[in-house]
């Protein structure tokens, strides 16, 4: 495949950006194989994303960036350029629950992410076994409110050693600390039930059984220190009817969040993903 670069940004909205941006390119011999915009009413930012092909651009890569400076100071953007023959290196988080642990690895293994896997992190020793059956690096920290501290520190030292990119937590019940949150800013992905806040707690599949719900859902979003609140990525639902048990609505809850954090996942590594406050301008 073509080796491309990827520009991501955000600014005030004004003639000429886009103009300007297809020029810079146009000038330095690039094709635009892709682009995309929104801007945001009425706050007035423009959101873009934009790709071009490498083949035959006259700045070489590692100077790319410091030719866009002007550009960008012009616009006062807050900008990003990827390329996409990166492979970011993943750590996944994972507890007791085997679902959303499972099909990531299998979707990684059938080529479905562009990434690396060099770590997996559990609170319990339960997904050993499988970790190991993948040849991947298994690391347990056990947490209770006194060690936490400690163990967090630990894990990360772990994820600096291994140069991770991005965060996942396949079902890992633990809240993190904002010394995990703030130095992995809008690079950890966490899936969760849509009961919630309705049906919070320890039994959410009972009470929404008790209540007759009609639908279920399963939410992704980056982390942040309050809880189940960051910046939303993907979200989806499944239909629930009279004739569905407890343990049908549990099925049906594991496939909708499997499915949902793995196209959250897809999104962040192909650099389609956009923070803006508390949400996310999403170019899929």
């Amino acid at each position: 495949m073509k080796t491309t670069a990827i520009l991501l940004l955000s600014c005030p909205d004004q003639k000429g950006i886009v103009a300007a941006i297809s020029n810079f390119i146009f000038q330095h011999t690039g094709n635009i194989l892709y682009a995309a915009q929104h801007t945001a009413q009425p706050e007035n930012i423009l959101f873009m994303r934009i790709e071009w092909d490498l083949d035959n651009f006259s700045i070489p890569r590692n100077e790319i960036r410091q030719a866009f400076i002007p550009l960008a100071e012009r616009f006062k953007m807050k900008w990003a350029i990827r390329f996409s023959d990166y492979v970011p290196k993943v750590a996944v988080f994972v507890s007791s629950h085997i679902h959303c642990f499972h099909d990531l690895i299998l979707r990684h293994r059938m080529g479905e992410f562009q990434a690396e896997i060099p770590l997996v992190i559990s609170n319990h020793n339960d997904l050993k076994p499988i970790a190991e059956q993948y040849s991947l690096n298994f690391m347990h920290f056990p947490i209770t409110p006194e060690t936490k501290k400690k163990q967090e520190e630990k894990e990360i030292e772990e994820l600096i050693k291994h140069n991770i990119d991005l965060v996942v937590l396949a079902r890992y019940m633990r809240i993190l600390s904002g010394n995990i949150v703030n130095l992995y800013k809008n690079r950890i992905i966490n899936i969760h039930h849509s009961f919630l806040p309705a049906f919070a707690g320890g039994r959410p599949y009972q009470h929404a059984y008790e209540r007759g719900v009609k639908i279920i859902g399963a939410t992704s979003h980056y982390v942040t220190e309050d809880l189940d609140e960051g910046p939303i990525i993907a979200q989806d639902i499944i239909q629930i009817t009279h004739r569905d048990s407890v343990e049908d609505m549990v099925l049906k809850g594991k496939d909708i969040e499997r499915t949902v954090l793995a196209k959250a996942v897809r999104l962040h590594l192909a650099n389609k993903i956009l923070v803006y406050g508390s949400k996310t301008i999403v170019f899929d």
